[in-house]
């Protein structure tokens, strides 16, 4: 059995910047060599572009991407569980999703999945902590008060999450949650946040509206997700509140992308409908984000709806490009930087010594984006599954 191969494609893209006439040697699973003489090895030539395997850093393996899949989890038997687990990952794979962050599962559920052979990487947080009735309270994770809060996050530390996901405001996919409110007190928040870094654990909070992510920043949260900014007005981030988000280093993802003509859900619509916002002014505040230096990564939230399926990453990194954020900066928020940020030190990047988690595509991503979404091979620690 060959353990050994070359790939020379036309173009390499190592997670930062990209190269030509940049073979890759990959043996027993690792990136050995880059550049340099090609050895008398099986060689795949390409004309397109090479890519470190892709990293969804927002993803719901337990949702499965239908109308209503956050709805049906509590319904679910631990064998149904596992069957929309396992699609899930194999539909990642097949886009070029070599490793995926799920930040909210039904009790546990995806953390026994990780590790698992010929399937992507799981960085997992379980179920996230949530109030009474909360933003997807019936993933299992509702805590109230300090005691509740501490109990919560040593629970987590304990079942060995990767990180910890508290949901700072409401959301569109729970019915009766605020999507302009925060969900705790601010000295809740604190103590989610002290609780976990003392665990050795970073934090990332949901947040839609301004105060929740005014409220995150202050508790000294590791990254927010969606980060919307929303107002009664409309989608409102002073310049104020960007440099604050950049200057305590905390990571952004604003989970942008759809596939098709996606609905919001009606507390969403409400609020689009009654301030007169678009996705376009969404794409907007996310760039403001990015040119004040805040660290952007990208995640589809694949898995909850029709609109984010599993394996729709390539269009939040095309979402960025289309707002004005350079092809490479898009790249590397879904290679390098999700790497550095999920804690995956040996992927996102091709260099020597990393795994050989690799995505191959038909042309140029840095010249046309939407080649990103049309893989011509995968690799996975070596070994190819598409």
């Amino acid at each position: 059995m060959v353990n050994a191969f070359v790939i020379r494609a036309a173009q390499v893209f190592d997670g930062e910047r990209a190269h030509h006439d940049l073979p890759v040697l990959v043996r027993d699973g690792m990136i050995e060599r880059v550049g340099g003489p090609v050895p008398d090895l099986p060689v795949v030539g390409s004309p397109g572009t090479l890519l470190p395997g892709l990293i969804d850093m927002h993803t719901h393996l337990c949702g499965d991407g239908g109308s209503g899949a956050l709805d049906r989890l509590a319904g679910y038997t631990e064998d149904e569980l596992d069957d929309v687990i396992e699609r899930a990952l194999r539909v990642q794979l097949a886009a070029g999703v070599t490793s995926v962050r799920d930040l909210g599962d039904r009790r546990y559920a995806t953390l026994r999945w990780r590790g698992r052979r010929a399937l992507p990487t799981i960085v997992a947080a379980g179920p996230p902590i949530t109030s009474r009735g909360g933003h997807c309270w019936n993933m299992g994770g509702e805590a109230s008060g300090a005691d509740e809060l501490r109990a919560a996050v040593a629970e987590r530390a304990e079942r060995g999450v990767d990180v910890v996901k508290v949901m700072a405001s409401g959301g569109g996919m729970t019915p009766g949650t605020d999507i302009l409110a925060c969900q705790f007190t601010l000295a809740e928040l604190r103590l989610v946040v002290e609780e976990a870094h003392a665990a050795g654990l970073p934090v990332t909070a949901h947040a839609h509206g301004t105060p929740s992510v005014e409220q995150a920043v202050a508790a000294g949260v590791d990254g927010i997700e969606h980060c919307s900014c929303l107002t009664p007005a409309g989608i409102r981030m002073s310049d104020e509140l960007a440099a604050a988000i950049a200057a305590r280093g905390i990571t952004v993802c604003p989970t942008l992308g759809a596939i098709g003509e996606m609905t919001p859900p009606p507390a969403l619509k409400e609020f689009l409908e009654r301030t007169g916002s678009t996705i376009r002014d969404r794409i907007g505040q996310v760039v403001r984000m990015a040119e004040a230096g805040v660290r952007i990564v990208s995640g589809g939230d694949s898995g909850i709806s029709p609109g984010k399926p599993h394996g729709m990453l390539a269009a939040s990194v095309e979402w960025l490009v289309d707002g004005g954020i350079p092809a490479e900066a898009a790249l590397a928020s879904a290679t390098s930087l999700a790497a550095e940020v999920a804690g995956l030190a040996r992927k996102g990047r091709i260099r020597p010594g990393f795994d050989a988690d690799l995505l191959l595509v038909d042309g140029d991503p840095l010249r046309d984006i939407t080649t990103l979404a049309r893989p011509a091979g995968v690799w996975l620690a070596g070994a190819r599954v598409r």
